[in-house]
């Protein structure tokens, strides 16, 4: 048996040698794919997957719906005010900037040097206070020079009437010869050349008398250019003393005393601007224009201006221009009140807020602002029924008044509303009322 036993054994290596060397016995034949067992497998597949999907929205979606739908089991503390009736005013708000009454920009209108400044950048003015001092000496000499000139013209004016009067009389002489010697020539004392030189003499005289009479008229409209010029040197005079030309308040200084002021410059010296009274404009939309004019003149109809930072203390003021036109671009309406800004707390450029109130609205249903709350398609509040559940009321919000919200349609004078803890109630949720929260 042993012997058996080693004999397979060494046979053994030799037949896994003769395996091993024989190239036939290596080769694993291959299978043909099989199409249709594939394709089974692939639609089994997509079946499972599309069925499991099925499952799993079915199962959150029911989830979902029975927790929007079905009242939560737990109790949700809120706060709670109770819809009121107030007088309410109605409003129309806005945005305005305010602009100045008059602006002017003082530009020196002569050239000169800059002698004395009469005021300090930002001080108050009043028309025809004094501003600016140029040197007067270059104009001063102008104006001698003209008045020179018109001295001489006038002189010579007068000079020239004293010659119309010498050949005036001369004239006048020689016509009294030319008459007298018609009546010597008709008695034959004298002969006709005689007569005719005596009228040619006189025709010559009153032509003369003619010529300087023309001259006097021309000396005289010298002097008229001459009178011209005096008094347009007289006027550059006065340009050397620049006073305001408008009350208002000076702005910033854009030369010193001492330098060089141009003729005409495109930068002002200084820039004056009106600001008591002021205006304030800005625009509404065009829809608002019918209810503009039904109240406008009726008693509680005015408009205030409430400055930023000092919202406490608004600016009164009265409309003063409603725009002819409506901009087409953007549909609104351009209107301008005027303040009488004696405080001085209006300034040119800035922005405000604009109310205007027409009137008031009688007993109008108000809830805090916080009640109300904004959804996808309307505004709605939460109203806490008499059973400490929850109902969405679908509401028609109306204008703000001091964190109060008008409620025109969907809540009634009585009724709870909640104002904080919206977040955690649906539909059907029971509530329960905080201490001391409760609004009134």
């Amino acid at each position: 048996m042993m012997s058996d036993k080693v004999a397979e054994e060494r046979s053994a290596p030799s037949t896994d040698r003769e395996t091993e060397s024989s190239p036939t016995r290596n080769i694993i034949p291959l299978r043909k794919p099989n199409k249709a067992r594939f394709r089974i497998v692939q639609i089994t597949s997509v079946a499972f997957l599309v069925l499991l999907c099925l499952l799993v929205w079915r199962f959150f979606g029911d989830r979902t719906q029975n927790a929007v739908s079905k009242p939560r089991g737990e109790i949700v503390p809120v706060e709670v005010a109770v819809a009121g009736q107030k007088d309410v005013p109605i409003q129309i708000k806005s945005i305005g900037n305010i602009e100045a009454l008059s602006t002017v920009a003082v530009r020196s209108q002569v050239e000169g040097t800059l002698q004395r400044i009469y005021f300090s950048p930002g001080q108050e003015v009043k028309k025809g206070d004094p501003l600016f001092t140029i040197d007067p000496r270059p104009l001063e000499a102008a104006l001698s020079q003209t008045e020179a000139n018109l001295a001489k013209a006038m002189a010579a004016v007068h000079q020239g009437e004293d010659i119309v009067l010498k050949d005036q009389a001369t004239a006048h002489n020689l016509q009294t010869i030319a008459k007298r010697d018609a009546v010597l020539i008709e008695q034959g004392v004298i002969s006709r050349e005689e007569y005719d030189n005596a009228v040619s003499a006189a025709e010559a005289a009153e032509a003369t008398v003619r010529s300087d009479e023309s001259s006097v008229a021309n000396l005289q409209a010298g002097v008229k250019a001459e009178q011209a010029n005096v008094q347009n040197a007289r006027v550059q005079l006065s340009y050397t003393n620049i006073r305001a030309p408008i009350q208002g308040k000076t702005g910033n200084l854009a030369i010193t005393a001492g330098n060089l002021v141009p003729a005409n410059d495109q930068t002002p010296v200084v820039t004056i601007t009106q600001t008591s009274p002021i205006y304030v404009t800005f625009s509404v939309p065009e829809q608002e224009l019918m209810r503009i004019r039904q109240y406008a003149g009726k008693a509680g109809f005015k408009t205030e201006a409430v400055i930023p930072g000092d919202e406490a203390n608004p600016a009164n003021g009265k409309l003063s221009l409603v725009d002819n036109t409506v901009d087409v671009t953007t549909g609104t309406l351009r209107l301008k009140a005027t303040f009488d800004n004696s405080d001085r707390r209006l300034y040119p450029g800035q922005f405000v807020n604009v109310v205007v109130t027409l009137g008031s609205e009688q007993n109008a249903t108000v809830v805090p602002s916080q009640a109300v709350q904004i959804g996808q398609d309307n505004s709605f509040v939460y109203v806490v029924k008499p059973d400490m559940t929850v109902e969405v009321r679908k509401v028609k919000p109306g204008s703000v008044i001091d964190n109060l919200t008008v409620i025109e349609d969907g809540v009634k004078p009585g009724e709870q509303v909640v104002t904080d803890g919206q977040l955690r109630l649906v539909p059907g949720s029971k509530v329960q009322l905080t201490s001391g929260q409760v609004g009134r």
